[in-house]
């Protein structure tokens, strides 16, 4: 599909941030989002990018109403050379695929998702940080747009994405965060919206990270729905523990997130001969191994925060203090050679990163060299 391409004047395009080390998360926007549009008899048509703006909703639009909606999350990172690298972008489009076949919403083609997010990138490269940490997230969504009051799956869609730069997504940077284990709120069940990386699979999270958050917590660590009883994973990150020298991670069942950077993890761990699992592991059997101290290392792993070290859990009111508050040698492994990966400092051995061209000449960096 060919894509209208209408790049903004220069006179109205937006000013860049001038101390990259003030970033933060999600607050900043580049100059140009895509946009296409879905229909029964049509497919998908109208491809375009342009320039940042409102969407223009009917109030009846079904996604107001009954959440029909899902969205992804993946980064852009300037390497060596002017090159900007994407980090698995082809797990992202089939997770996102897979949210809207939960949601009964139209399948987004390779080809297209490919090339929005390519010439997407490469206009607006230049938003594109070039401070160490710092990166582009990238968020494609799709919205139900047919204006209608009742309760159906729409007839159409509007799929898009806008792009921002970004720093740490956590304040504490990769500095070890304080977790505490939620009994009280369930977040998703079994059948239910977990595995979908849709607005209600967050919605549910709101109230409990807010009341966390008051009392000092980064974020919440959910358990399963059903017994309260086995780890699922953080609001905004899968979790893994390092029990005894063995990595302990839950599995995937439909109700955590399919995560693009728990996947890696799970590769480059496997790789360096590091036994790793994935298992359902109870709360209980975390707090044995932190009573009997055999409970090395905690951490999260999500695009947003790569690699979050862990320094505490609470549990029914009890400090586990992980790894003395500080952040494990794993963790920082993880954290380097993920980072490393992405930036195009370390040598892509999985083939993980695809190259976007900016206008420059890429430059090539040889393995030994990276």
């Amino acid at each position: 599909m060919k894509i209208n391409v209408k790049p903004v004047p220069a006179g109205e395009r937006r000013p860049k941030p001038q101390d990259e080390s003030k970033l933060g998360f999600g607050k900043l926007y580049s100059d140009h989002m895509f946009t296409a549009q879905w229909s029964a008899d049509a497919g998908w048509h109208d491809a375009a990018v342009g320039k940042f703006e409102p969407l223009s909703l009917s109030p009846a639009t079904l996604c107001l109403h009954y959440g029909q909606m899902i969205f992804e999350g993946l980064k852009a990172y300037r390497a060596e050379g002017e090159v900007v690298n994407l980090f698995r972008p082809q797990m992202n489009w089939q997770r996102f695929n897979a949210s809207a076949q939960r949601l009964d919403m139209a399948a987004v083609e390779q080809p297209l998702w490919d090339e929005a997010i390519r010439t997407l990138v490469e206009l607006d490269h230049e938003w594109v940080p070039r401070s160490p940490g710092a990166s582009l997230y990238i968020r494609p969504t799709m919205l139900a747009t047919e204006p209608y009051i009742g309760l159906k799956s729409s007839g159409s869609f509007l799929f898009f994405i806008i792009t921002g730069p970004v720093g740490a997504y956590y304040p504490e940077g990769f500095n070890p965060v304080r977790i505490v284990v939620e009994e009280r709120y369930s977040r998703a069940g079994p059948g239910g919206l977990g595995a979908a990386k849709t607005a209600a699979n967050y919605a549910a999270s709101l109230l409990a990270e807010k009341e966390a958050s008051q009392r000092g917590f980064t974020q919440v660590l959910w358990l399963d729905a059903a017994e309260r009883k086995y780890v699922e994973e953080v609001g905004s990150m899968n979790i893994l523990f390092k029990i005894s020298g063995k990595v302990v991670t839950p599995p995937l069942g439909g109700t955590i997130l399919a995560g693009v950077t728990r996947d890696s993890v799970l590769q480059l761990l496997r790789s360096w001969n590091v036994p790793a699992e994935e298992r359902r592991i109870s709360i209980e059997e975390v707090a044995d191994a932190h009573r009997n101290g055999t409970l090395e290392e905690v951490f999260g792993a999500g695009t947003a925060a790569v690699i979050s070290p862990v320094g505490l859990l609470q549990y029914r009111g009890q400090d586990m203090t992980v790894a003395d508050g500080k952040t494990g040698p794993l963790a920082r492994k993880l954290f380097d050679e993920l980072t490393g990966i992405q930036w195009g400092r370390r040598p892509d051995a999985f083939n993980w990163i695809q190259q976007v061209p900016t206008g420059q000449k890429p430059v090539a960096v040889s393995r030994a060299a990276r």
